[in-house]
Protein backbone atom coordinates (compact mmCIF):
# COMPACT_ATOMS: atom_id res chain seq x y z
CA UNK A 1 0.00 0.00 0.00
CA UNK A 2 1.44 3.37 -1.04
CA UNK A 3 1.15 6.36 1.28
CA UNK A 4 1.44 10.06 0.54
CA UNK A 5 0.89 11.33 4.05
CA UNK A 6 1.17 9.69 7.46
CA UNK A 7 0.05 11.31 10.71
CA UNK A 8 0.12 10.10 14.32
CA UNK A 9 -2.30 11.95 16.61
CA UNK A 10 -4.77 11.52 19.45
CA UNK A 11 -7.90 9.55 18.68
CA UNK A 12 -11.18 11.51 18.65
CA UNK A 13 -14.88 10.62 18.75
CA UNK A 14 -15.09 11.40 15.02
CA UNK A 15 -12.66 8.56 14.29
CA UNK A 16 -14.84 5.78 15.69
CA UNK A 17 -16.32 4.57 12.43
CA UNK A 18 -12.98 4.25 10.63
CA UNK A 19 -11.33 2.68 13.67
CA UNK A 20 -14.12 0.13 14.04
CA UNK A 21 -13.80 -0.81 10.36
CA UNK A 22 -10.03 -1.30 10.74
CA UNK A 23 -10.62 -3.42 13.83
CA UNK A 24 -12.94 -5.75 11.90
CA UNK A 25 -10.27 -6.28 9.24
CA UNK A 26 -7.67 -7.12 11.91
CA UNK A 27 -9.83 -9.56 13.89
CA UNK A 28 -11.56 -11.43 11.05
CA UNK A 29 -13.48 -14.45 12.39
CA UNK A 30 -12.26 -13.70 15.89
CA UNK A 31 -14.02 -12.99 19.18
CA UNK A 32 -11.23 -10.58 20.18
CA UNK A 33 -12.70 -7.56 18.36
CA UNK A 34 -14.37 -5.74 21.24
CA UNK A 35 -13.94 -2.12 20.14
CA UNK A 36 -17.52 -0.92 19.57
CA UNK A 37 -18.73 2.66 19.94
CA UNK A 38 -19.83 2.21 23.55
CA UNK A 39 -16.46 0.88 24.71
CA UNK A 40 -14.48 3.46 22.75
CA UNK A 41 -16.64 6.28 24.13
CA UNK A 42 -15.99 5.12 27.68
CA UNK A 43 -12.25 4.92 27.02
CA UNK A 44 -12.04 8.33 25.33
CA UNK A 45 -14.04 9.91 28.12
CA UNK A 46 -11.82 8.51 30.89
CA UNK A 47 -8.40 8.98 29.30
CA UNK A 48 -8.43 10.83 25.95
CA UNK A 49 -4.68 11.58 26.13
CA UNK A 50 -3.83 7.90 26.15
CA UNK A 51 -5.61 6.96 22.92
CA UNK A 52 -3.46 7.38 19.79
CA UNK A 53 -4.22 6.66 16.16
CA UNK A 54 -2.23 6.62 12.93
CA UNK A 55 -3.74 8.01 9.72
CA UNK A 56 -2.65 7.35 6.15
CA UNK A 57 -3.84 9.94 3.66
CA UNK A 58 -6.43 11.10 6.18
CA UNK A 59 -7.82 7.63 7.00
CA UNK A 60 -7.51 6.02 10.43
CA UNK A 61 -5.77 2.69 9.89
CA UNK A 62 -4.47 1.77 13.34
CA UNK A 63 -4.36 2.66 17.01
CA UNK A 64 -2.55 2.30 20.32
CA UNK A 65 -4.90 2.38 23.32
CA UNK A 66 -3.81 2.60 26.94
CA UNK A 67 -4.69 3.29 30.57
CA UNK A 68 -2.79 4.61 33.58
CA UNK A 69 -2.87 2.16 36.47
CA UNK A 70 -1.49 1.88 39.98
CA UNK A 71 0.53 -1.24 39.25
CA UNK A 72 0.94 -2.43 42.83
CA UNK A 73 -2.82 -3.03 42.94
CA UNK A 74 -2.45 -5.69 40.25
CA UNK A 75 1.09 -7.05 40.41
CA UNK A 76 2.53 -9.37 37.78
CA UNK A 77 -0.23 -11.97 38.03
CA UNK A 78 -3.28 -10.49 36.36
CA UNK A 79 -5.51 -10.94 33.34
CA UNK A 80 -6.65 -8.60 30.61
CA UNK A 81 -10.10 -8.41 32.19
CA UNK A 82 -8.49 -7.40 35.50
CA UNK A 83 -6.74 -4.45 33.84
CA UNK A 84 -9.70 -3.25 31.77
CA UNK A 85 -12.38 -4.09 34.38
CA UNK A 86 -14.28 -5.93 31.65
CA UNK A 87 -13.99 -2.87 29.38
CA UNK A 88 -15.48 -0.49 31.97
CA UNK A 89 -12.00 0.99 32.55
CA UNK A 90 -12.70 1.85 36.17
CA UNK A 91 -9.09 0.79 36.80
CA UNK A 92 -7.78 3.95 35.13
CA UNK A 93 -5.97 5.99 37.80
CA UNK A 94 -4.50 9.40 36.81
CA UNK A 95 -2.26 9.13 39.89
CA UNK A 96 -0.94 5.71 38.87
CA UNK A 97 2.66 4.92 37.93
CA UNK A 98 2.37 2.73 34.81
CA UNK A 99 1.04 3.29 31.30
CA UNK A 100 -0.66 -0.01 30.49
CA UNK A 101 -1.06 -0.87 26.80
CA UNK A 102 -4.43 -2.48 26.14
CA UNK A 103 -4.41 -2.54 22.34
CA UNK A 104 -2.24 -1.96 19.27
CA UNK A 105 -3.29 -2.88 15.75
CA UNK A 106 -2.77 -1.86 12.12
CA UNK A 107 -5.20 -2.46 9.24
CA UNK A 108 -3.82 -5.44 7.23
CA UNK A 109 -3.75 -3.47 3.98
CA UNK A 110 -1.40 -0.87 5.53
CA UNK A 111 1.15 -3.19 7.09
CA UNK A 112 4.70 -2.87 5.80
CA UNK A 113 4.77 0.91 6.32
CA UNK A 114 6.22 0.53 9.85
CA UNK A 115 3.17 2.28 11.27
CA UNK A 116 3.17 0.20 14.45
CA UNK A 117 6.65 1.47 15.24
CA UNK A 118 5.33 5.03 15.03
CA UNK A 119 2.57 4.15 17.46
CA UNK A 120 5.03 2.57 19.88
CA UNK A 121 7.27 5.65 19.69
CA UNK A 122 4.29 7.92 20.37
CA UNK A 123 3.30 5.81 23.36
CA UNK A 124 6.85 6.01 24.73
CA UNK A 125 6.77 9.78 24.33
CA UNK A 126 3.45 9.87 26.19
CA UNK A 127 4.91 7.79 29.02
CA UNK A 128 7.88 10.15 29.36
CA UNK A 129 5.76 13.31 29.25
CA UNK A 130 3.39 11.93 31.89
CA UNK A 131 6.40 10.95 34.05
CA UNK A 132 5.28 7.34 34.39
CA UNK A 133 7.88 4.76 35.31
CA UNK A 134 7.18 2.30 32.48
CA UNK A 135 4.90 0.91 29.81
CA UNK A 136 3.58 -2.56 30.61
CA UNK A 137 1.34 -4.77 28.51
CA UNK A 138 0.29 -8.34 28.03
CA UNK A 139 1.66 -9.45 24.68
CA UNK A 140 -0.06 -12.09 22.57
CA UNK A 141 1.97 -14.96 21.06
CA UNK A 142 0.02 -15.79 17.90
CA UNK A 143 2.81 -17.99 16.54
CA UNK A 144 2.82 -20.33 19.52
CA UNK A 145 -0.06 -22.49 18.27
CA UNK A 146 2.25 -23.91 15.57
CA UNK A 147 4.73 -25.22 18.16
CA UNK A 148 2.56 -25.97 21.19
CA UNK A 149 2.79 -29.72 20.66
CA UNK A 150 6.60 -29.57 20.53
CA UNK A 151 7.53 -27.22 23.38
CA UNK A 152 6.28 -25.23 26.34
CA UNK A 153 5.31 -21.59 26.10
CA UNK A 154 8.43 -20.67 28.07
CA UNK A 155 10.64 -22.53 25.59
CA UNK A 156 8.86 -20.81 22.71
CA UNK A 157 9.60 -17.38 24.22
CA UNK A 158 13.30 -18.25 24.55
CA UNK A 159 13.39 -19.37 20.91
CA UNK A 160 11.84 -16.07 19.80
CA UNK A 161 14.27 -14.09 21.96
CA UNK A 162 17.15 -16.00 20.38
CA UNK A 163 15.67 -15.20 16.92
CA UNK A 164 15.30 -18.89 16.12
CA UNK A 165 11.55 -18.35 15.69
CA UNK A 166 9.63 -15.32 14.50
CA UNK A 167 6.45 -14.30 16.29
CA UNK A 168 4.56 -11.40 14.65
CA UNK A 169 3.81 -9.77 18.03
CA UNK A 170 6.60 -10.77 20.42
CA UNK A 171 9.42 -10.33 17.89
CA UNK A 172 8.20 -6.81 17.16
CA UNK A 173 7.96 -5.94 20.84
CA UNK A 174 11.47 -7.17 21.57
CA UNK A 175 12.79 -5.14 18.63
CA UNK A 176 11.22 -2.05 20.19
CA UNK A 177 13.14 -2.26 23.47
CA UNK A 178 10.54 -4.16 25.50
CA UNK A 179 11.68 -7.01 27.72
CA UNK A 180 9.72 -9.97 29.01
CA UNK A 181 8.99 -9.83 32.75
CA UNK A 182 7.22 -13.18 32.97
CA UNK A 183 4.85 -15.63 31.28
CA UNK A 184 1.14 -15.24 31.98
CA UNK A 185 -1.41 -18.06 31.75
CA UNK A 186 -5.10 -17.39 31.13
CA UNK A 187 -4.41 -13.76 30.25
CA UNK A 188 -6.82 -13.19 27.36
CA UNK A 189 -9.90 -15.38 27.13
CA UNK A 190 -10.52 -16.94 23.69
CA UNK A 191 -7.02 -16.13 22.39
CA UNK A 192 -6.71 -19.53 20.71
CA UNK A 193 -3.56 -18.66 18.74
CA UNK A 194 -1.68 -17.97 21.96
CA UNK A 195 -3.53 -20.73 23.85
CA UNK A 196 -4.39 -17.95 26.31
CA UNK A 197 -0.71 -17.45 27.16
CA UNK A 198 0.82 -13.99 27.10
CA UNK A 199 4.15 -12.35 27.76
CA UNK A 200 4.13 -9.63 30.39
CA UNK A 201 6.34 -7.08 28.66
CA UNK A 202 7.80 -3.81 29.93
CA UNK A 203 9.57 -0.74 28.59
CA UNK A 204 11.26 1.32 31.30
CA UNK A 205 11.12 5.11 31.17
CA UNK A 206 14.72 6.14 31.84
CA UNK A 207 13.64 9.73 32.50
CA UNK A 208 11.16 8.82 35.23
CA UNK A 209 11.54 10.65 38.54
CA UNK A 210 9.66 9.32 41.54
CA UNK A 211 8.87 12.79 42.84
CA UNK A 212 8.89 15.83 40.60
CA UNK A 213 10.48 18.86 42.24
CA UNK A 214 9.07 22.22 41.30
CA UNK A 215 12.29 23.98 42.35
CA UNK A 216 15.87 22.82 43.04
CA UNK A 217 15.43 19.83 40.74
CA UNK A 218 18.47 18.19 39.15
CA UNK A 219 19.07 19.65 35.72
CA UNK A 220 19.69 17.77 32.52
CA UNK A 221 21.65 20.69 31.00
CA UNK A 222 24.79 21.40 33.03
CA UNK A 223 27.34 24.11 32.29
CA UNK A 224 31.01 23.57 33.14
CA UNK A 225 33.82 26.10 33.42
CA UNK A 226 37.36 24.72 33.09
CA UNK A 227 40.23 26.94 34.19
CA UNK A 228 43.47 26.69 32.24
CA UNK A 229 45.46 28.40 34.98
CA UNK A 230 48.69 30.26 34.25
CA UNK A 231 51.51 29.75 36.71
CA UNK A 232 52.92 33.21 37.51
CA UNK A 233 55.09 34.52 40.37
CA UNK A 234 53.09 35.43 43.49
CA UNK A 235 54.52 36.85 46.68
CA UNK A 236 51.47 36.60 48.95
CA UNK A 237 48.42 34.42 49.42
CA UNK A 238 46.25 37.48 48.80
CA UNK A 239 47.56 37.59 45.23
CA UNK A 240 46.50 33.96 44.85
CA UNK A 241 43.03 34.73 46.23
CA UNK A 242 42.69 37.62 43.78
CA UNK A 243 43.48 35.36 40.83
CA UNK A 244 41.16 32.62 42.14
CA UNK A 245 38.30 35.09 42.46
CA UNK A 246 38.96 36.48 38.99
CA UNK A 247 38.32 33.07 37.45
CA UNK A 248 35.33 32.26 39.67
CA UNK A 249 33.78 35.62 38.85
CA UNK A 250 34.39 35.22 35.11
CA UNK A 251 33.00 31.69 34.92
CA UNK A 252 29.98 32.42 37.16
CA UNK A 253 29.01 35.30 34.84
CA UNK A 254 28.18 32.60 32.28
CA UNK A 255 25.82 30.93 34.81
CA UNK A 256 28.10 27.91 35.08
CA UNK A 257 27.18 25.12 37.47
CA UNK A 258 30.78 23.97 38.07
CA UNK A 259 34.24 25.45 37.89
CA UNK A 260 37.29 23.16 37.80
CA UNK A 261 40.77 24.32 38.87
CA UNK A 262 43.98 22.40 38.03
CA UNK A 263 46.15 20.25 40.24
CA UNK A 264 48.55 22.16 42.57
CA UNK A 265 47.64 25.53 41.01
CA UNK A 266 48.88 27.32 44.19
CA UNK A 267 52.47 26.19 43.51
CA UNK A 268 53.69 29.81 43.00
CA UNK A 269 53.49 30.27 46.78
CA UNK A 270 56.21 27.66 47.16
CA UNK A 271 58.83 30.14 45.90
CA UNK A 272 59.47 31.47 49.42
CA UNK A 273 60.44 27.93 50.51
CA UNK A 274 62.83 27.32 47.64
CA UNK A 275 65.80 27.24 50.03
CA UNK A 276 64.37 24.11 51.67
CA UNK A 277 64.55 20.56 50.37
CA UNK A 278 61.70 19.20 48.24
CA UNK A 279 59.99 17.33 51.08
CA UNK A 280 60.03 20.28 53.47
CA UNK A 281 59.01 22.90 50.90
CA UNK A 282 55.82 21.06 49.93
CA UNK A 283 54.92 20.67 53.61
CA UNK A 284 55.34 24.40 54.09
CA UNK A 285 53.02 25.01 51.15
CA UNK A 286 50.46 22.75 52.83
CA UNK A 287 50.13 25.32 55.63
CA UNK A 288 48.15 27.51 53.21
CA UNK A 289 45.65 24.81 52.26
CA UNK A 290 43.05 25.44 54.98
CA UNK A 291 42.92 29.14 54.11
CA UNK A 292 42.59 28.35 50.38
CA UNK A 293 39.77 25.89 51.10
CA UNK A 294 37.92 28.44 53.26
CA UNK A 295 38.24 31.09 50.56
CA UNK A 296 36.82 28.69 47.97
CA UNK A 297 33.85 27.95 50.24
CA UNK A 298 33.24 31.70 50.48
CA UNK A 299 33.42 32.07 46.69
CA UNK A 300 31.08 29.10 46.10
CA UNK A 301 28.38 30.76 48.18
CA UNK A 302 28.98 34.30 46.95
CA UNK A 303 29.09 33.41 43.26
CA UNK A 304 26.49 30.59 43.40
CA UNK A 305 28.71 27.96 41.78
CA UNK A 306 30.04 24.52 42.67
CA UNK A 307 33.83 24.70 42.87
CA UNK A 308 36.20 21.79 42.35
CA UNK A 309 39.36 23.18 43.86
CA UNK A 310 41.89 21.20 41.84
CA UNK A 311 44.33 19.95 44.43
CA UNK A 312 46.70 21.17 47.11
CA UNK A 313 49.11 19.52 49.56
CA UNK A 314 47.41 18.51 52.79
CA UNK A 315 48.89 17.12 56.01
CA UNK A 316 46.66 14.69 57.91
CA UNK A 317 48.03 12.70 60.86
CA UNK A 318 51.52 13.73 59.76
CA UNK A 319 51.00 12.16 56.33
CA UNK A 320 51.17 14.32 53.20
CA UNK A 321 48.34 13.95 50.69
CA UNK A 322 47.54 15.56 47.35
CA UNK A 323 43.95 16.62 48.06
CA UNK A 324 41.17 18.89 46.96
CA UNK A 325 37.64 19.90 47.88
CA UNK A 326 34.22 19.96 46.33
CA UNK A 327 32.83 23.28 47.59
CA UNK A 328 29.12 23.32 46.82
CA UNK A 329 27.17 26.52 46.34
CA UNK A 330 25.05 25.71 49.40
CA UNK A 331 28.16 26.06 51.59
CA UNK A 332 28.87 22.36 52.15
CA UNK A 333 32.32 20.98 51.45
CA UNK A 334 33.83 17.50 50.97
CA UNK A 335 37.42 16.39 50.55
CA UNK A 336 38.88 14.05 47.94
CA UNK A 337 42.44 12.66 47.75
CA UNK A 338 44.75 11.57 44.97
CA UNK A 339 44.71 7.78 45.21
CA UNK A 340 47.79 7.15 43.10
CA UNK A 341 50.72 9.51 43.74
CA UNK A 342 53.17 9.55 40.84
CA UNK A 343 56.61 8.03 41.36
CA UNK A 344 58.14 11.52 41.48
CA UNK A 345 55.60 12.67 44.11
CA UNK A 346 56.56 9.73 46.29
CA UNK A 347 60.29 10.15 45.64
CA UNK A 348 60.55 13.94 46.05
CA UNK A 349 57.70 14.76 48.42
CA UNK A 350 57.01 11.50 50.30
CA UNK A 351 53.38 11.81 49.18
CA UNK A 352 50.83 9.24 50.41
CA UNK A 353 47.83 7.98 48.47
CA UNK A 354 44.28 8.38 49.74
CA UNK A 355 41.92 5.50 50.54
CA UNK A 356 38.45 6.84 49.70
CA UNK A 357 36.83 5.95 46.36
CA UNK A 358 33.34 7.45 46.06
CA UNK A 359 31.11 9.72 44.03
CA UNK A 360 29.78 13.06 45.22
CA UNK A 361 26.16 14.18 45.17
CA UNK A 362 25.53 17.64 43.74
CA UNK A 363 22.53 19.65 42.60
CA UNK A 364 23.48 18.54 39.07
CA UNK A 365 23.70 14.82 39.76
CA UNK A 366 26.51 12.49 40.80
CA UNK A 367 30.08 13.39 39.89
CA UNK A 368 33.48 11.80 40.30
CA UNK A 369 36.81 13.58 40.89
CA UNK A 370 40.19 11.99 40.23
CA UNK A 371 43.51 13.80 40.23
CA UNK A 372 45.85 13.57 37.22
CA UNK A 373 47.66 10.20 37.43
CA UNK A 374 44.48 8.63 38.89
CA UNK A 375 42.80 8.80 35.48
CA UNK A 376 45.40 6.38 34.10
CA UNK A 377 43.94 3.59 36.26
CA UNK A 378 40.71 2.42 34.59
CA UNK A 379 39.51 0.45 37.62
CA UNK A 380 39.20 3.62 39.71
CA UNK A 381 36.90 5.40 37.28
CA UNK A 382 34.88 2.23 36.66
CA UNK A 383 34.17 1.94 40.39
CA UNK A 384 32.88 5.52 40.32
CA UNK A 385 30.75 4.77 37.26
CA UNK A 386 29.24 1.81 39.09
CA UNK A 387 28.19 4.29 41.79
CA UNK A 388 26.24 6.38 39.27
CA UNK A 389 28.78 8.98 38.13
CA UNK A 390 27.74 11.14 35.16
CA UNK A 391 30.64 13.61 35.00
CA UNK A 392 34.26 12.85 35.85
CA UNK A 393 36.43 15.86 36.72
CA UNK A 394 40.20 15.51 36.31
CA UNK A 395 42.41 18.33 37.62
CA UNK A 396 45.93 17.68 36.33
CA UNK A 397 49.44 19.10 36.21
CA UNK A 398 51.88 17.89 33.55
CA UNK A 399 55.26 19.36 32.63
CA UNK A 400 55.77 17.63 29.29
CA UNK A 401 53.63 16.82 26.31
CA UNK A 402 54.32 13.14 26.97
CA UNK A 403 52.68 13.37 30.37
CA UNK A 404 49.77 15.37 29.00
CA UNK A 405 49.20 12.82 26.24
CA UNK A 406 48.85 10.07 28.83
CA UNK A 407 46.26 12.08 30.79
CA UNK A 408 44.35 13.11 27.66
CA UNK A 409 44.11 9.72 26.01
CA UNK A 410 43.24 7.95 29.26
CA UNK A 411 40.54 10.56 29.97
CA UNK A 412 39.05 9.97 26.52
CA UNK A 413 39.05 6.23 27.16
CA UNK A 414 37.33 6.70 30.52
CA UNK A 415 34.53 8.68 28.80
CA UNK A 416 33.88 5.87 26.33
CA UNK A 417 34.14 2.87 28.63
CA UNK A 418 32.16 4.46 31.49
CA UNK A 419 29.58 6.23 29.30
CA UNK A 420 30.17 9.58 31.00
CA UNK A 421 31.55 13.05 30.37
CA UNK A 422 35.17 13.72 31.39
CA UNK A 423 36.45 17.25 32.03
CA UNK A 424 40.17 17.88 32.39
CA UNK A 425 41.83 21.16 33.44
CA UNK A 426 45.55 21.86 33.74
CA UNK A 427 48.07 24.66 34.28
CA UNK A 428 50.33 26.40 31.79
CA UNK A 429 53.32 28.74 32.07
CA UNK A 430 56.49 28.38 34.13
CA UNK A 431 57.81 29.04 37.61
CA UNK A 432 61.50 29.90 37.36
CA UNK A 433 61.88 30.31 41.13
CA UNK A 434 60.19 27.08 42.23
CA UNK A 435 62.17 23.86 42.31
CA UNK A 436 60.53 20.81 40.72
CA UNK A 437 57.74 23.01 39.26
CA UNK A 438 59.62 24.62 36.39
CA UNK A 439 57.35 24.25 33.33
CA UNK A 440 53.82 23.15 32.56
CA UNK A 441 52.02 21.88 29.48
CA UNK A 442 48.22 21.69 29.19
CA UNK A 443 45.24 21.69 26.89
CA UNK A 444 42.05 21.56 28.95
CA UNK A 445 39.12 19.76 27.34
CA UNK A 446 35.73 18.12 27.69
CA UNK A 447 35.47 14.55 26.36
CA UNK A 448 32.33 12.57 25.60
CA UNK A 449 31.39 9.00 24.78
CA UNK A 450 31.58 8.17 21.08
CA UNK A 451 28.06 7.53 19.81
CA UNK A 452 25.51 9.19 17.57
CA UNK A 453 24.36 11.78 20.14
CA UNK A 454 27.92 12.99 20.71
CA UNK A 455 30.76 14.42 18.59
CA UNK A 456 32.29 11.77 16.35
CA UNK A 457 35.75 12.63 17.71
CA UNK A 458 34.63 12.28 21.34
CA UNK A 459 35.79 15.88 21.92
CA UNK A 460 33.04 18.32 22.92
CA UNK A 461 35.40 21.28 23.41
CA UNK A 462 39.08 21.99 24.03
CA UNK A 463 41.19 24.96 24.96
CA UNK A 464 44.11 26.42 23.03
CA UNK A 465 47.24 24.56 24.13
CA UNK A 466 49.52 26.37 26.58
CA UNK A 467 47.39 29.55 26.72
CA UNK A 468 45.81 31.06 29.80
CA UNK A 469 42.04 30.86 29.34
CA UNK A 470 38.75 29.40 30.48
CA UNK A 471 36.66 26.85 28.64
CA UNK A 472 32.88 27.10 29.04
CA UNK A 473 30.96 24.07 27.82
CA UNK A 474 27.47 22.58 28.23
CA UNK A 475 26.73 18.90 28.74
CA UNK A 476 23.37 17.14 28.52
CA UNK A 477 22.88 14.38 31.11
CA UNK A 478 19.77 13.05 29.35
CA UNK A 479 22.00 12.02 26.45
CA UNK A 480 23.85 9.73 28.85
CA UNK A 481 20.58 8.08 29.88
CA UNK A 482 19.76 7.45 26.23
CA UNK A 483 23.26 6.07 25.66
CA UNK A 484 23.04 3.70 28.63
CA UNK A 485 19.83 2.19 27.28
CA UNK A 486 19.76 2.75 23.52
CA UNK A 487 23.36 3.34 22.42
CA UNK A 488 25.01 1.53 19.54
CA UNK A 489 27.00 -0.36 22.19
CA UNK A 490 26.51 -0.73 25.96
CA UNK A 491 29.95 -0.90 27.55
CA UNK A 492 28.58 -0.70 31.08
CA UNK A 493 25.68 -3.11 30.62
CA UNK A 494 27.41 -5.73 28.47
CA UNK A 495 30.19 -6.62 30.90
CA UNK A 496 30.57 -10.36 31.50
CA UNK A 497 29.99 -10.53 35.24
CA UNK A 498 29.90 -14.30 34.88
CA UNK A 499 33.59 -14.21 33.88
CA UNK A 500 35.05 -11.24 35.77
CA UNK A 501 34.09 -8.75 38.47
CA UNK A 502 35.46 -5.54 39.89
CA UNK A 503 34.86 -4.75 43.53
CA UNK A 504 36.00 -2.21 46.09
CA UNK A 505 38.09 -3.53 48.98
CA UNK A 506 36.93 -1.44 51.92
CA UNK A 507 39.07 -2.80 54.76
CA UNK A 508 42.42 -1.19 54.03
Amino acid sequence: MDANHVEVRHLTFKDMTELREACKEVYVNSTLAAWNDKILTTLLTKFPEGQICVCVDGKVVGCALSLIIDYQKFGDDHSYDDITADYRFTTHDPKGDVLYGIEVFIHPEYRGLRLARRLYDARKELCENLNLRSIIAGGRMPGYVQYSDKMSAKQYIEKVKAKEFYDPVLSFQLANDFHVRKLLKGYLTDDTESLEYATLIEWANIFYTKSVKLINAERSEVRLGLVQWKMRPMDTIEELFEQMEFYVDAVSDYKSDFILFPELFQAPLMAEFNHLNFTESIRQLAKHSDAIRDKFIEFAITYNINIITGSMPLIDNNKLYNSGYLCRRDGSCERYDKIHPTPSEVRNWAMSGGNDIRVFDTDCGKIGIVICYDVEFPEYSRLLADQGMNILFVPFLTDTQNGYTRVRHCAMARAIENECYVAIAGAVGNLARVNHMDIQYAQSALFTPSDFSFPTTGIKAEATPNSEMTLIVDVNLDLLKQLHNHGAVHTMRDRRHDLYQLKLVKDL
